[in-house]
């Protein structure tokens, strides 16, 4: 069970593939307010979700708004969960069971119907990244410089964002060889679980070190940098799950408001001294980002393309662009 502290954006969560597994709890008291956009064919998902299916596995609310209202809106919450197959529950004290998860740490949970034998699973013993991976590449944009999309989970508005910045992607599964796509860069995209168990992926981002690839780390994909740096990672007691996460530009010293979502971190002491931090969470001083001292490589912790949430550090994929 995770929480989500944002007031809005519940679509795009739902959809998020870096929640596949995980019973979602929303924090903010009223949802369904606005119902749910259409996804009747691909253009319209891709414009209101960020996959074409839900990715959660239940969904916890406390006040559920049958009456919703919203120009977009084509069905309600509960209509949608119920045509995903998709269990939800209102009327908890969502609050609450947010402080018992903050206090235990991320525990595991399960939704009971009329006493029905519902297991216990542990999502993050397996490899969920290859459940949400796609299984064979594709491409995306006629742009002029080719980037291969190493794809653990990616939010639609990860391609989004990239696209608006004329590029050709090469969208392909986790464990894709890099040997075999030309490309003038890289991006380790979001996804779900355990960044220890996507092994194959740590080894091609270790080859595009090696080969001097430019190299962009989002999420998950931050983290399989640091372990292809040959640092760690460690399971947070207390996940990043909001909209509202503040972190300090090292360089800068700007400080931004993110969006995140993720239960594991990297320990900054394990890395090379050839990399640094490139922001740090303003809360619990955690890593943020790393950057290697070449400038070829770096990484977010965070979500500069937002979706749900703000858009405050959308720079790095022009800061991406550039390094091409």
């Amino acid at each position: 069970m995770v929480f989500n502290t944002g007031m809005t954006g519940y679509p795009e969560a739902m959809t998020d593939p870096s929640y596949f597994g995980q019973i979602l709890i929303f924090t903010f008291p009223l949802i369904g307010n606005y119902g749910v956009p259409p996804a009747n064919n691909a253009f319209q998902w891709q414009r209101y979700y960020e996959s074409p299916a839900a990715k959660i596995s239940g969904l916890i609310v406390e006040d559920y708004s049958a009456d919703f209202s919203h120009f977009q809106a084509e069905t309600s919450l509960a209509q949608w969960l119920y045509n995903q197959k998709v269990p939800g529950i209102a009327g908890i004290d969502t609050r609450a069971l947010t402080r018992k998860i903050r206090e235990q740490g991320v525990m595991s949970g399960k939704i009971v119907i009329d006493n029905a034998a519902v297991p216990f699973s542990h999502p993050n013993q397996d490899n969920l990244v290859k459940e949400v991976s796609p299984k064979t590449e594709t491409f995306l944009g006629k742009g002029k410089k080719r980037i291969l999309l190493l794809d653990c989970g990616a939010k639609q508005s990860i391609i989004d964002q990239l696209l608006q910045r004329d590029v050709q992607i090469i969208r392909a599964p986790w464990n894709f060889p890099i040997r075999e796509a030309h490309v003038e860069g890289i991006v380790l995209s979001s996804g779900p679980g355990d960044p220890k168990m996507c092994k194959a992926t740590v080894t091609q981002a270790a080859l595009a070190f090696q080969k001097g690839i430019p190299t962009l780390g989002i999420c998950l994909g931050h983290q399989i940098m640091a372990l292809a740096a040959g640092g760690d990672t460690f399971k947070m007691k207390y996940g990043h799950r909001s909209q509202n996460q503040p972190v300090l530009d090292t360089i800068t010293q700007k400080a931004y408001i993110t969006s995140q979502n993720h239960g594991y971190a990297v320990n900054i002491t394990t890395l090379p001294k050839c990399w640094r931090p490139l922001f740090t969470n303003l809360n619990d001083q955690t890593c943020e980002g790393l950057v290697h001292k070449s400038g070829k490589f770096f990484s977010a912790q965070f979500h500069p393309e937002a979706s749900p949430g703000p858009m405050d550090t959308a720079f790095l994929f022009d800061r991406f662009i550039d390094v091409l």
